[in-house]
């Protein structure tokens, strides 16, 4: 079995905690430890907005999949609420129809879910596109929790998983 030698989670906040308590015990001031924790919550808002604005660009797929494929409607409809849910839990505001200027999605997640944004013409083609969407969406979420913080890691880990989820229901299992 091969050693994965990326720093686990644990090690990170062990590093983290005993950061913070150098930080204390060389009496650092008030004024460093606010930096450092404005920094924390900049990340977070980074984070989070990221990740609202990637599931809203999913949500559109699935808004774009439904119009392309009216008979796909009822099986899409469970999934495509989730999703919504998802950009609300971000944060973001989930609409139907196009998604807006400022849900478009992240570099990163454009790049993991391919360029071409359009549906397929054949509805199996259409479901495995969107398919393919989770998973780099999914993904994406979880190459995020190294850097988030503890609240905002467990929602990304939950949301992935309902992605990973969503791409296996989506495919029926097959790959």
């Amino acid at each position: 079995m091969p050693i994965d030698s990326r720093p686990r989670r644990r090690s990170l906040l062990a590093t983290g905690v005993t950061g913070a308590a150098a930080l204390l015990l060389t009496g650092c001031s008030d004024e460093a430890r606010e930096v450092v924790e404005r920094e924390r919550a900049s990340l977070a808002r980074r984070l989070r907005r990221r990740a609202a604005r990637d599931s809203a660009e999913l949500l559109d797929r699935y808004d774009r999949t439904i119009a392309a494929h009216p008979s796909l409607a009822e099986r899409l409809r469970p999934l495509r609420a989730d999703v919504a849910r998802h950009v609300t839990a971000f944060g973001g505001t989930a609409s139907r129809g196009s998604a807006s200027p400022r849900a478009q999605a992240s570099p990163e997640a454009a790049r993991n879910a391919g360029a071409d944004t359009t549906v397929p013409e054949d509805s199996g083609r259409a479901l495995a596109a969107l398919a393919d969407a989770e998973r780099a969406t999914a993904d994406a979420r979880t190459r995020a929790l190294l850097d988030a913080p503890p609240e905002l890691a467990r929602l990304l880990a939950s949301v992935a998983a309902a992605g990973a989820v969503h791409a296996y229901l989506l495919t029926n299992g097959e790959r």
